[in-house]
């Protein structure tokens, strides 16, 4: 088993493997590039290292982040240190280990359908998936490029947010009161009966309200990851991992008029996401606690990424956020959901739900609090009012509709 790929010394940032580093051997999980050593390093790791982080090592991963588990044939298995015999979650698995053994402050991980939010989940420690583009994605091996997102996993909000002010220069830090907000609660009845449990209590009086998951979107994933291997993989095909040659082979067979179909869906979901009358959605970032190792990702994958998927589908911020205990004493996670660049209130509402939880984290040393940003819609880019009026409006629709 392996955190590492290649361990560097002591430091305060583990960078996924996914991403470049001048110098560093760079082997995106892959034997193909075992030897790999870029000659420029990823934008947003350059970014951290400028900001102060000295990075400790490149951390394993599921093979071109196409996977669930981190368990990988060529590197290792990742461990889990919260949860022995567990999955670590994947692909960003070995940050997350990273950071839940304490061996690093900060992470840097990627997602593309929950791999920075569902090893936070089975690690209990945080991960933020941002709008999408909102970080840069320059030097980082994609798998499927609209659904790519790259972001930070700490041990704390807070941790993610001074991470942000480096990724994301001038992102705004903002303090928020939940009251204030119309929250809503989503998907809790499609979970383990304790993860329901404590979600339910973190968000009670929280509104319920109906999201719909996505259907027949998948081809448009598929088509991406194909068009990005489609030198690689005819001439590398036994010396993929298994399961990822498997998910290829599938792909491979996907039609152009399945894609199509799949790409006007997905712009159906987007306007379905868009409609949606709250400020922030809560969910269950995982259905489930860390599963044992072995069961393998094709077999667990469909479950896992059934509550993360939907906002990389929509470029939506999203903040996974341990909770407590659930199954078996290990880790539930929350999920915390805003409109596309929201990224900042999400974050503050995520401190606010820590709060309640455990005391509250001391402020971190790089962030800077300022005023916050304009409010936009679910949709990806349609511009909305400041939070204030935008809940004041909310409000005014509410009072008018209860008076027809």
């Amino acid at each position: 088993m392996s955190i590492w790929i290649t361990e560097l010394g002591p430091g305060t940032l583990a960078v996924k493997d996914l991403f470049d580093t001048a110098g560093v051997r760079t082997t995106y999980g892959s034997p193909i590039f075992a030897g790999h050593v870029p000659t420029r390093t990823a934008k947003a790791v350059a970014r951290l290292e400028a900001a102060g982080c000295v990075t400790a090592g490149k951390a394993n991963l599921h093979e071109f982040a196409w996977g669930i588990t981190s368990e990988n044939p060529t590197f290792g298995t990742v461990p889990n240190p919260v949860a022995p015999g567990r999955v670590a979650g994947g692909s960003s698995g070995g940050c997350a280990a990273a950071l839940a053994a304490g061996l690093v402050e900060y992470a840097l991980g990627s997602d593309s359908g929950g791999s920075i939010r569902i090893p936070a989940a089975c690690c209990g420690v945080v991960g933020f998936k941002p709008t999408h583009g909102l970080v840069p994605l320059e030097g980082c091996f994609p798998l499927a490029p609209s659904f790519d997102h790259a972001g930070p996993m700490a041990r704390d909000v807070p941790g993610c947010e001074r991470m942000m002010e480096a990724l994301a220069p001038g992102l705004q830090t903002v303090d928020v009161s939940l009251g204030d907000l119309r929250m809503g609660v989503a998907w809790t009845e499609r979970a383990d009966p304790l993860v329901r449990a404590r979600i339910e209590a973190l968000a009670a009086g929280f509104e319920p309200v109906e999201v719909p998951r996505p259907a027949g979107i998948y081809p448009v994933f598929q088509r991406e990851i194909v068009e990005i291997h489609a030198d690689l993989y005819p001439a590398n095909r036994d010396r993929y991992d298994p399961g990822v040659a498997h998910k290829l082979d599938v792909a491979w067979r996907v039609t152009d008029a399945e894609v199509a179909a799949a790409a006007a869906e997905r712009e159906r979901y987007r306007e379905r996401i868009a409609a949606l009358d709250a400020d922030l959605v809560v969910t269950p970032t995982l259905p489930m606690v860390a599963p044992p190792v072995g069961i393998g990702d094709l077999a667990l994958r469909e479950r896992m990424i059934e509550f993360t998927f939907p906002w990389n589908v929509v470029g939506a911020p999203a903040l996974a956020l341990p909770c407590g205990a659930a199954e078996h004493g290990l880790p539930a996670s929350v999920q915390v959901i805003g409109r596309p660049g929201e990224d900042a209130l999400v974050l503050a509402a995520g401190r606010a739900l820590a709060g309640m939880l455990a005391p509250p984290c001391s402020a971190p040393s790089w962030t800077t609090s300022r005023s916050a940003a304009p409010r936009r819609s679910w949709a990806p880019a349609a511009p909305s009012p400041s939070p204030g009026a935008a809940v004041a409006s909310r409000q005014r629709r509410r009072d008018s509709a209860s008076q027809s």
